[in-house]
């Protein structure tokens, strides 16, 4: 291709002030009626030409091909249905037809983003384009379902963008929405939770205007509710024990709808209670009884009611029991109106003394069954004949004294048992000192009192190996036995002391049936996409863990015991979606990203979302189901789309491969012309 090209001699400011004083000369020259004005302007211009140096360039050239990218849509959302079979028919239908124009086609396929990144097209187009040159892209194809969720990252375009539509025009989908979620929530006090099932695209005639919703809080048997569609529903939730709450949402699948991946909500609470509300019952004064008040009035959020005798019925003293006390100690509110307020009821030392009847002790028997938690810190009155275990409190200790108390220094011990069980595992960790040949570092008690184990678990032992701390579950509710009152010797730090503070935290926690503490339990916990299964138990072996992913397939996990009672494995989430694992009766769920990922949120096929960006490039949306659209070539700035045929703009680029640059005319041609044409105008204004 041959072209003129100017390369002055001097710089272009000069030539622009020389043409410039030549104007104005020729300007005065006019004004005066100099005969020959113009043959002077005339040597003037081409002086003026030559300094510009005047060339022609040849180029030769080699053509270049168009190039159209063609992004595919891999994601989930576009893998429901007839989708993939549409993708892929499309993809082998339009490769042959772009290819056989010889424009050649840049295919580039969108997985899941990361995370829950949803589906990321215009990232992969706009990071595909510049990889390639702009001046030979004659177009963009999207092969999707037209669900994208970075529109806001569309590349600019000069060629035509069209979108492909996989799906078909009978689809529709429902899918369950969790509006509002608290991450915590106080134990008995009530939360509401804002739900909603919405339908998208066609659905069928004749649907019910109600869906059946099961909500499972831990893995437990769901209740099954009917709820209006397309109505947001305040659902009013009390969380059942503290802790991690798992709160399971599950809309019954409708044969037709696309995907059951967003059927299913899980809600997970951290249930923190507001104050524990304890109940100490102290018998006569002793060492220990304002250790136990004062370890529970350290801690703001407990609440203690003290009922101690401080002056028993036996004591002739003269004292007018009018002056005993400013008012009546409310024993019938506390034991037998208001019992079940309290979250523990603590016996230190009490023996029976006929100030609380036995109309009382049923209660408190009643209260355990009923869910509550009783703990008793035994002294040398629970071996008397005066010991509570001698009324309907025996109906759920798990001990009966023998009548032997034992006056010898201990070191109380963790039992096998207790080694695996959560109220005692690892407890010589929080030693003054550590374990030196499997002896705790903490310090000795003094006394015990000898009770034969009737219930429950042992978790620590005493002297001989006898009994000193069992637990056991009575009904719904928790009872532990301390055979000994010198509990106090730790919290003084009698030679060294021990964590006396912890062991009554565990118990206390246990006793409220938090989560972390139960003994047989089944937990998981994801970081990014990995997921730590925990299986808590007091046998020495468990099974595996049969684990069912979002898919619905399940595979058996098996667990290495990592240490007493505690049981591991680690697994790779494959998929975003919600996760059931089993494991004898223990049940738990987790979500890797949300229960209902991204893809999921919307199904149905829709080109309204690039409809902006297409007509903009005046590109066309074409449905895969009524067929796929054939190609024509079509020149910028026109229409690039119409029915059944989508356009691509040919860009006519090129390689120059050779150049040749040859000056128009010589210097001396030019110097000779400006001669010539300046004697002329001598001879013309001489003539005159």
């Amino acid at each position: 291709m041959d072209a003129v090209i100017f390369s002055p001699l001097i710089d272009w400011v000069y030539v622009y002030a020389a043409v410039a004083a030549v104007a104005v000369v020729l300007v005065l020259l006019i004004w005066r009626r100099s005969p020959g004005w113009w043959l002077r302007g005339l040597a003037a211009g081409v002086l003026l030409l030559a300094l510009v140096n005047p060339s022609l360039q040849d180029e030769d050239r080699d053509p270049l091909s168009d190039i159209v990218v063609m992004v595919v849509d891999d994601t989930a959302s576009n893998d429901l249905t007839v989708r993939p079979e549409q993708r892929e028919a499309a993809v082998a239908t339009l490769t042959e037809e772009i290819e056989g124009q010889g424009i050649e086609l840049r295919t580039v396929r969108v997985p899941d983003g990361q995370g829950d990144a949803g589906t990321e097209l215009m990232t992969t187009l706009r990071d595909t384009l510049a990889e390639e040159p702009a001046g030979r892209i004659a177009g963009a194809l999207m092969i999707t379902d037209g669900q994208l969720h970075d529109l806001q990252r569309a590349p600019e375009l000069e060629a035509p963008i069209h979108t492909i539509l996989t799906g078909e025009a009978d689809d529709w989908d429902r899918r369950l929405i969790i509006k509002n979620a608290p991450a915590f929530a106080i134990l008995d006090e009530e939360i509401t939770l804002s739900v909603e099932v919405e339908d998208q695209g066609a659905v069928p005639a004749g649907l019910p205007l109600d869906a059946e919703l099961s909500i499972a809080i831990d893995g437990g048997e769901p209740q099954v509710f009917r709820v209006p569609v397309g109505q947001q529903l305040d659902l009013p939730l009390t969380l059942p024990h503290g802790g991690l709450n798992v709160i399971q949402f599950q809309l019954a699948v409708e044969p037709t709808e696309l995907t059951d991946r967003n059927n299913a909500a899980v809600v997970q609470i951290n249930g923190v209670r507001d104050r524990l509300r304890v109940l100490l019952v102290s018998g006569e004064p002793h060492a220990g009884e304002r250790t136990w008040r004062n370890l529970l009035k350290s801690d703001s959020a407990v609440d203690l009611v003290h009922f101690t005798i401080l002056r028993p019925p036996e004591k002739q003293d003269g004292v007018p029991v009018a002056e005993l006390s400013l008012i009546a100690f409310p024993t019938r509110e506390l034991f037998l109106e208001k019992i079940d307020e309290f979250d523990l009821i603590i016996f230190d030392r009490y023996k029976r003394r006929g100030i609380l009847p036995a109309i009382y002790f049923d209660s408190i028997r009643d209260y355990v069954e009923n869910g509550g938690a009783v703990l008793v810190a035994a002294g040398p009155d629970f071996a008397s004949a005066d010991s509570i275990y001698r009324s309907s409190l025996a109906d759920i200790l798990p001990a009966a004294p023998t009548a032997r108390v034992i006056e010898q220094a201990f070191r109380p011990m963790i039992s096998p048992l207790g080694e695996r069980h959560p109220v005692s595992e690892g407890l010589e960790k929080f030693a003054p000192e550590p374990a030196t040949d499997g002896v705790p570092g903490w310090g000795r008690w003094m006394r015990q009192i000898e009770v034969e184990e009737q219930s429950g678990q042992t978790v620590m032992t005493g002297v001989d190996n006898k009994p000193l701390l069992t637990l056991d579950r009575i009904g719904e509710g928790r009872v532990a036995l301390l055979a000994s009152d010198h509990a106090w010797l730790w919290n003084r730090g009698y030679e060294g002391g021990g964590p006396q503070l912890e062991l009554l935290r565990r118990l206390a926690h246990w006793m409220m049936k938090e989560p972390d503490l139960e003994e047989e339990a089944l937990k998981v916990a994801a970081q990014g996409a990995t997921m730590t299964i925990t299986r808590r138990s007091l046998e020495q072996t468990v099974g595996p863990v049969e684990v069912t992913g979002p898919d619905g397939q399940a595979r058996e996990i098996e667990l290495t015991e990592v240490s007493p009672g505690r049981f591991v494995a680690t697994l790779e989430g494959e998929a975003q979606g919600l996760y059931r694992l089993t494991q004898d009766d223990q049940e738990a769920v987790i979500a890797l990203g949300p229960a209902a990922p991204r893809e999921f949120i919307e199904t149905v096929a829709t080109g309204e979302k690039l409809a902006g960006l297409v007509g903009q490039t005046r590109g066309g949306t074409f449905a895969i189901s009524e067929g796929v659209p054939s190609l024509r070539l079509v020149r910028e700035g026109r229409n690039a789309a119409g029915r059944g045929w989508f356009g691509l703009t040919p860009r006519n680029a090129y390689l120059t491969t050779n150049v040749t640059v040859t000056p128009l005319l010589s210097p001396w041609l030019f110097l000779m012309l400006a001669a010539l044409l300046t004697i002329g105008a001598w001879l013309r204004e001489g003539r005159r």
